[in-house]
């Protein structure tokens, strides 16, 4: 069984397609890397898989359930995905406090909880994601980026979901925070059994984080494979193209090209 699974998606705007007969695979436990530039359909999946964008065919399969439509099992399936947006600065409510904000997600479990069992709850993941429980009042405002990432994470995992959906979540942050929240993902992975969809462009963040790497361009997958191998000699030019401006010790990477004569 599969934590998560696309089968030929494609994601269509109008007349206009985004993304075209996608398929990938991500095991229980396991990080899947999502890489390429700005527009070649990464955050179009994220957002389909999570149901805020419909998909134009194909299925999206969440622990062997399909999670499209708008029927119970599928609304049930997309329990188990949580998305952690790009950006910690708009993704919470400026006028509700984090506690309340964290409270709130606990509605996609499913379950009813009392309130001495939120608040329980929410002490317990802002321990976990290493922000004071105390602080659970305090309004989004009063915390720095890399805070606001770590209390995303921690409503994210108020949802008890299997599989986390990671969208650029260190784009948004100064290098020296952004260690801090990929370390702390991890840490969460191992401790908790979650499978992750790890979307970046920053080629370095993904070999850090993923098994495997799907590399998109134009709506389309044209280069997959384990990370370390698929990093180390990548086939497809796009993907050279996309090493070769990972900036290392202050140059850029370059590739010789292999010619028989």
């Amino acid at each position: 069984m599969t934590a998560l699974a696309l089968e030929n998606l494609s994601i269509r705007y109008g007349t206009r397609p985004v993304v075209m007969d996608v398929s990938l695979s991500l095991a229980p436990g396991r990080t899947i890397g999502l890489v390429g530039e700005s527009g070649s359909g990464k955050s179009s999946i994220a957002n389909a898989v999570v149901g805020l964008a419909p998909i134009s065919g194909g299925d999206i399969l969440v622990d062997g359930v399909s999670a499209v439509g708008r029927g119970r099992r599928a609304r049930e399936a997309r329990r188990g995905v949580q998305l952690i947006f790009q950006d910690p600065y708009s993704a919470l409510d400026p006028r509700m406090s984090v506690g309340d904000s964290i409270a709130e997600a606990t509605l996609a479990t499913g379950r009813k909880w009392t309130r001495a069992e939120r608040h329980h709850r929410v002490r317990e993941l802002l321990e976990r994601v290493r922000v004071h429980p105390d602080r659970a009042g305090d309004l989004p405002g009063a915390f720095s980026g890399g805070q606001r990432q770590r209390i995303t994470i921690a409503r994210a995992l108020a949802g008890e979901p299997q599989v986390l959906i990671a969208d650029e979540v260190t784009s948004a942050l100064d290098v020296s925070v952004q260690g801090t929240v990929l370390n702390l993902l991890r840490e969460l992975q191992q401790d908790l059994g979650l499978s992750i969809l790890f979307i970046s462009h920053n080629l370095a963040v993904v070999r850090y984080m993923s098994d495997e790497i799907h590399v998109m361009c134009g709506g389309v997958i044209v280069e997959s494979g384990p990370t370390e191998p698929l990093l180390d000699g990548p086939e497809d030019p796009y993907t050279r193209q996309l090493l070769s401006a990972v900036p290392v010790l202050g140059e850029r990477m370059t590739f010789e090209e292999h010619v028989t004569p």
